[in-house]
């Protein structure tokens, strides 16, 4: 804005050397001059809209950061969610079908119970008639238990080893002279694994 004033002057100085009359010179000066403040009024309001719009457009700009900001923030996050989710029904999926089936078994475990529960009621004499009657029974009970391995229904071995919650459930404690505390020194019922994957539990005695 000074510099502005003083081009001014300087115009005034100018038209006031190049006038031959003082008279004139003054109205001339006079005018020049007007003219010039005018020029120099109109220049510094145009100065202030510019500023004035210039921080206006930075507000703007700066507001508009912040809040692509956040929308680039909830963009990520609901995409990440997005892959979780899908990942999730994914393994879900894979779950199902690799164990398809496994409800089934479940029901067919007691059945595999009864058969192995009448091939114990045999003793070593395989010429009287419990064991012709129950030769038919090891026959089915054979059958059925390679059936299950194909399918990767395996039972546990569990006699002897260290009581494991996440495989064995106790269901009787006794105290064995020579053997440590927490052994299964009994299986009152099998427990079974489906392709790695526990699906009952063995019912044990351990010791005390």
């Amino acid at each position: 804005m000074e510099n502005v004033k003083q081009e001014v002057d300087e115009k005034v100085e100018k038209e006031t050397v190049k006038t031959e009359s003082p008279k004139v010179d003054s109205e001339k000066s006079q005018e020049v001059k007007e003219d010039l403040e005018t020029k120099v009024d109109e220049s510094i309001v145009k100065e202030d809209k510019k500023s004035f719009f210039k921080k206006k457009d930075d507000a703007l700009k700066k507001k508009l950061q912040e809040e692509n900001a956040i929308l680039k923030d909830k963009f990520l996050r609901v995409n990440a969610e997005m892959q979780n989710m899908r990942r999730r029904m994914e393994e879900e999926k894979a779950n199902l079908l690799k164990f398809e089936g496994e409800d089934l078994i479940k029901k067919l475990l007691p059945v595999v119970d009864n058969f192995e529960r009448a091939i114990s009621m045999d003793d070593t004499n395989l010429e009287d008639e419990v064991s012709k009657f129950l030769s038919g029974f090891k026959m089915i009970y054979g059958n059925l238990s390679d059936t299950l391995k194909t399918i990767e229904v395996v039972p546990m071995d569990v006699l002897n080893k260290p009581f494991d919650p996440n495989t064995m459930e106790a269901v009787l404690a006794e105290e064995v002279e020579g053997v440590q505390p927490n052994i299964v020194v009994d299986v009152l019922q099998k427990g079974y694994t489906y392709k790695g994957k526990v699906i009952r539990h063995a019912m044990v005695k351990v010791s005390k």
